[in-house]
């Protein structure tokens, strides 16, 4: 079981077992946005004594990287969860351990990435409001190539494979699906998990993520002790603002809430942000270690590199804070589900990207870490804030990295670059509310590399930096599509862009989705 987390008991559950699938986390969500509480396991946490504590409505087994044929050691849960006597479904890798624990013949394929067709070869409630054959994301090299009669049928195969798709138990409601439908890709893959969680699993749908405001703050009530205080960074984004939020209902005057200016914001962001925090009754010690952070990253290109140097520097200074105030005993970081899981938080799962909330903290920071909200998925988190009375342009706001304008340089950061990124981040942003199209998309913001590009300005010739416009749209940054924004507004943008800021001569448009890209450049 993840740490410090106690399930909610009140809620009818569903269990996740993490295989490390970056998609674990996006299974959960699904299922929360049917108001159906999930929680999730790691499968190394996972046993009979899991089960008989939580007491779950359906087990959910995510995805995964490894191989069951192919890994050393790959991960696997006994046969026993095939007995539990509650509804199971397999996506992927957890569908391809199903057949294994079943006697089933697993096999490496062709592979199957992306867009896929697939048939209902037998009906089922599992395909209720499916067509007789639709499309599905799919996204593996080991495939089920065979199931025992007697123990299951075959539900759906790939149209152009023969792979099988799906399948179900005989004489039990436990499934398996090659494709993933959690993702957006697969268009009615929402529709499945609800015929699975609701139809099959007959979970009650009354899980509302408004109504456990009082539930966190009396674990950071239980947690910290009466004498102790608490460290909270503060950003001005809707994670770190709720969680300075509850901490402040939790323990009153004991939270010790810090700005850091690392040089590294957007533009106009260190007023704005005081300004906020303020109106909501939180006064953070301001600190302006913006040549700190610049001074350290001088010569600095690649991007590891500089999350990494930028994690110590942050945690030097909360050090430095601590020292000075012997009462503070915990760090408070407004880390989220997506953070952990894109960190390589969870067992046998890839790091995508090291993030300064999870992966970050050096071992002698020697203080204990508070994440009240890092259950929770980032539509959930605004749902905190609004009731907690955050104003809706604050806590839409769109994401912002921790390591701030450094991840959305490529190459060395300097003053030169991040001139041209503030001003030309701002311009997206205004184009884009004055369309009203902000709280539409996901992020919007620009980004600036190392190349060149002959340009005239002038009837001169003048070479200067490229300027890309990255603008998507997601629910939960675990996947995204680029936007289509209309042309004109493209157009707008991109003549403001190298009208108003020096030194650009050209503007591009990521137009690449994640996978395979992700978001942030760096």
């Amino acid at each position: 079981m993840e740490s410090g987390w106690t399930p909610f008991k009140e809620f009818d559950t569903v269990v996740i077992v993490n295989f490390g699938g970056q998609y674990a986390h996006l299974i959960a969500r699904r299922v929360r946005e049917l108001n159906v509480y999930s929680e999730i396991v790691n499968y190394t946490d996972f046993s009979v004594d899991v089960v008989e504590r939580i007491r779950p409505k359906a087990i959910i087994l995510s995805g995964g990287p490894s191989s069951i044929i192919a890994s050393p050691n790959p991960p696997v849960i006994g046969g026993w969860v095939l007995d539990v006597g509650v509804p199971i479904l397999g996506i992927c890798y957890g569908h391809q351990l199903l057949a294994y624990l079943i006697g089933g013949r697993v096999e490496r394929g062709v592979g199957e990435y992306g867009k896929t067709e697939i048939e209902i070869v037998a009906h089922n409630d599992i395909f209720a409001g499916w067509g007789k054959r639709e499309f599905v994301w799919m996204s593996h090299s080991d495939y089920v190539a065979e199931v025992p009669r007697d123990k299951a049928i075959v539900l759906a195969r790939s149209v152009e494979t023969g792979y099988i798709a799906a399948f179900k138990l005989i004489d039990r409601p436990v499934y398996g699906v090659q494709f993933h439908p959690e993702v957006y890709h697969t268009p009615k893959g929402r529709k499945l998990i609800e015929n699975f969680v609701v139809g099959i699993a007959k979970a009650r749908q009354n899980w509302n993520p408004g109504n456990i405001i009082d539930r966190i703050v009396d674990e950071i009530k239980s947690a910290v002790g009466r004498d102790e205080k608490v460290l909270c960074a503060v950003s001005g984004g809707v994670d770190s603002t709720v969680t300075a939020l509850l901490l402040k209902r939790a323990i009153g005057d004991r939270l010790v809430a810090v700005f850091v200016n690392h040089g590294l914001l957007r533009e106009d962001e260190d007023r704005e942000v005081l300004n906020m925090l303020r109106s909501l009754g939180i006064n953070p010690i301001y600190i302006d270690a913006s040549q700190r952070f610049l001074k350290a990253l001088k010569g600095v290109k690649d991007c590891e590199e500089k999350r990494r140097i930028i994690g110590e520097l942050f945690a030097e200074i909360f050090k430095e804070i601590a020292e000075s105030n012997k009462d503070i005993k915990w760090l408070a970081q407004g880390t989220t589900y997506p953070d952990v899981i894109e960190s390589g938080g969870a067992v046998g799962a890839d790091k995508i990207k090291s993030h300064h909330n999870v992966a970050g903290l050096p071992k002698w920071l020697n203080l204990r870490v508070l994440e009240p909200i890092r259950h929770l998925y980032k539509d959930e988190v605004r749902k905190l804030a609004i009731a907690l009375g955050v104003p809706r342009e604050w806590a839409y706001r769109h994401p912002f990295p921790g390591p701030g304008l450094a991840v959305r340089i490529i190459g060395e950061v300097t003053e030169e670059k991040l001139a041209i990124v503030r001003r030309a981040s701002k311009i997206v942003e205004e184009e884009l509310r004055r369309e009203g199209l902000y709280e539409r998309v996901w992020q919007a913001f620009a980004v600036v590399g190392e190349d060149r590009w002959v340009g005239v300005k002038g009837d001169r010739r003048e070479l200067g930096y490229i300027v890309t416009v990255r603008i998507v749209e997601s629910e939960d940054a675990m996947t995204a599509d680029w936007s289509k924004i209309p042309l004109e507004i493209l157009e707008r943008i991109s003549n403001r862009i190298a009208r108003e800021i020096p030194g650009v001569t050209m503007v591009t448009y990521a137009i690449s989705s994640k996978p395979p890209s992700t978001i942030e450049p760096c």
